[in-house]
């Protein structure tokens, strides 16, 4: 089983570019338990104020406790590296973000979509804004 994450997001203007590539190597052990690991790029950029770059990766455990109820945990360790213009006056940044997600999803056939908690979230170094965020997961 393999999942695959891609989000892409701009504004048209070209004053802000994000995109994110995350894909999930997912082996399944039984009709209830699925684990894998995860890689996840992303690049930022803000023009004129900062560039970004966030490498990581994770562990995932899937539950199918029923057949469309699908339970989640999942380790993510990323490096986030931030160079701000110098215009801004704000120091360069490099370190690490960790985040233990747990989730729960709808699943249908190869995808599953749900939301998921962040229990490490830290406001001033998570890169996601909030500790709850929703997901799809495409299987193939």
């Amino acid at each position: 089983m393999f999942a695959l994450v891609v989000v892409l997001d701009w504004v048209l203007v070209t004053v802000f570019f994000s995109a994110t590539l995350a894909p999930s190597a997912i082996y399944k052990f039984d009709e209830t338990f699925a684990a894998g690991l995860g890689l996840n790029g992303t690049f930022d950029n803000q023009k004129n104020v900062y560039k970004s770059t966030i490498l990581g990766g994770s562990i995932i455990g899937l539950f199918n406790i029923i057949n469309v109820l699908q339970l989640s945990t999942e380790f993510e360790q990323l490096n986030v590296n931030r160079r701000y213009n110098v215009n801004v006056n704000t120091p360069n940044e490099n370190y690490w973000s960790p985040a233990l997600f747990i989730g729960a999803g709808y699943r249908n056939g190869n995808v599953t979509f749900g939301v998921r908690y962040d229990v490490l979230h830290d406001k001033d170094k998570s890169i996601y804004i909030d500790p709850w965020a929703p997901f799809v997961r495409f299987y193939f």
